[in-house]
């Protein structure tokens, strides 16, 4: 679903990512580990063309990104759902109409849509959130609200970029099941993360590769957690 092909990348004439070559097949989970700094938000923007490789080739859904047109990549994109570490919200509009905000901009909001809202809203237990502001919400909530607007499009690939950074621990085992559960559903899963104590809480739930960025190279930390 993701390839990248000896790909690197580089910021101001500096060598951030090189040599990297990898694929992530179908209904896979992954952990992506290392340091800070050292690149594992940029990896996450490659794989979803929000950032163009200085060299080699990434592919998505077997198209080279780089060759993809605006609305190519804009199509592309919905079969992936990011979930940010700031998780921005517009904090005049509801949590509701906040999540369906890509239903919205892609010209898919339908009546119908009401339903598979309100259904998402209450698998990450936030049904009770519905008129609430942003502001309203804990870490934990927004968090929530931010994997909901992740998943809001129905994606193949779920990229999540230090999701319990900021909440929890108990907080961070209930976002670790919702992802783990979207995996048994088929769904690709990435969990950009430096807490090793959540890779270790996955092992009686997942299969999981753990993948680490180290001198600017992309390393198998392991397979099968």
């Amino acid at each position: 679903m993701i390839e990248f092909d000896n790909v690197a990348y580089s910021y101001s004439g500096d060598a951030l990512l090189s040599e990297i070559s990898l694929q992530l097949a179908p209904g896979t989970f992954h952990f992506l580990t290392g340091p800070s700094g050292s690149g594992k938000t940029t990896f996450l923007k490659l794989c979803y063309g929000a950032l163009n490789a200085s060299g080699g080739q990434v592919r998505l859904f077997d198209q080279d990104v780089a060759a993809l047109d605006r609305d190519g990549l804009a199509m592309m994109r919905r079969r992936v759902g990011v979930v940010h570490q700031d998780c921005q919200f517009l904090d005049h509009l509801p949590v509701a109409e906040n999540i369906a905000l890509p239903l919205t901009v892609s010209g898919q909001a339908t009546p119908e849509q009401a339903d598979n809202l309100s259904e998402l809203m209450t698998w990450v237990g936030l049904s009770d959130k519905y008129e609430a502001l942003p502001p309203e919400l804990s870490g934990g909530e927004r968090q929530r609200a931010a994997l909901a607007r992740a998943l809001i499009l129905s994606p193949d690939i779920i990229l999540a970029d230090e999701p319990t950074g900021n909440v929890d621990w108990e907080m961070s085992q209930r976002l670790l099941r919702l992802l783990v559960e979207l995996n048994k559903m088929g769904k690709t899963v990435m969990i950009a993360t430096h807490d090793l104590a959540l890779i270790r809480a996955a092992k009686s739930m997942v299969p999981a590769r753990i993948l680490r960025i180290a001198n600017r190279q992309l390393q198998a930390a392991g397979v099968d957690l």
